[in-house]
């Protein structure tokens, strides 16, 4: 029987240890590659920078990154949304790193609730308001207090929401300046940002809308009628803050960018009014 025992004891522990040492190196190869695909990834979210940006910087911002990225392997992720929506959307732990917003109140917000680096926040920009209809439908108009504006045309008045959008709540408050709000309060068509409010003029579902001068610009179905006092509104002006935690060098870096003569002057091309001191 201890013949019998030992005959088969030693191939068992052979193929034990084989199995071991086959096992491990199987662990080993796991390990590398499991750690190397950690690293990639990584290496891939270190190389981004998310942008939280105010709808209305759309095109600018969109080129601007081009330029930015053909200098570096740092790419740029941009989210575009209605300034309210991104601000929540950062509250809620959102993964930006950049919060551009077209109203300091939404900016002051999120500060408020000590989600940017505070010491970054600059004015990056600033804009204007124009009343806008269909190309070839649009008819003169000057804007001064007390005219009889919304008998100059029939149909809706295309605008940002005046509840928690910066483009409609800089409108609404224009339009009470100018004394036109009540002759066209029933006739509102509220869009959830500002390139809806464009869109609704830009189809001729709006008689007229009332837009950034930016974005006004952008599109080639509707024509400007006149320009809104600037005094009929807050200053719209354009705050950049760094999200708390994500001062890195790269964000940094993409931050002073914007900032740079260069991109002030495409800012600039797209209707925006540059705050380079």
């Amino acid at each position: 029987m201890r013949k019998k025992v030992y005959r088969y004891s030693f191939p068992l522990i052979c193929f034990e240890r084989v199995f071991s040492w086959i096992t491990y190196r199987l662990f080993v190869c796991c390990c590398v590659v499991l750690g190397g695909i950690a690293c990639l990834t990584g290496n891939v979210q270190g190389n981004t920078i998310r942008v939280y940006a105010a709808v209305s910087l759309t095109n600018a911002l969109e080129d601007l990154v081009g330029v930015w990225e053909k200098g570096t392997d740092i790419q740029v992720q941009i989210s575009f949304a209605g300034s309210s929506t991104l601000a929540r959307q950062i509250e809620q732990g959102a993964p930006a790193d950049v919060y551009v917003s077209a109203n300091p109140k939404w900016m002051d917000y999120v500060a408020q609730k000590g989600l940017i680096e505070q010491a970054s926040r600059r004015d990056l920009l600033r804009n204007t308001l124009v009343l806008i209809a269909p190309k070839g439908e649009g008819f003169h108009l000057h804007p001064v207090r007390g005219s009889a504006f919304g008998t100059r045309f029939s149909g809706r008045l295309a605008l940002a929401d005046p509840e928690h959008v910066p483009a409609g709540m800089y409108t609404h408050q224009a339009l009470l300046w100018l004394g036109w709000w009540e002759g066209v309060q029933k006739r509102l068509a509220p869009g959830q940002d500002v390139r809806v409010a464009l869109g609704y003029v830009a189809r001729g579902a709006c008689a007229v809308g009332i837009v950034y001068a930016s974005d006004a610009m952008v599109s080639q179905q509707v024509e400007v009628i006149a320009r809104l006092p600037e005094e009929a509104c807050d200053p719209i002006v354009y705050p950049i803050a760094i999200v708390k935690g994500r001062a890195k060098k790269p964000v940094l870096e993409f931050v002073s960018f914007l900032f740079s003569t260069q991109a002030q002057k495409v800012f600039e091309s797209y209707g925006f009014i540059g705050m380079v001191e």
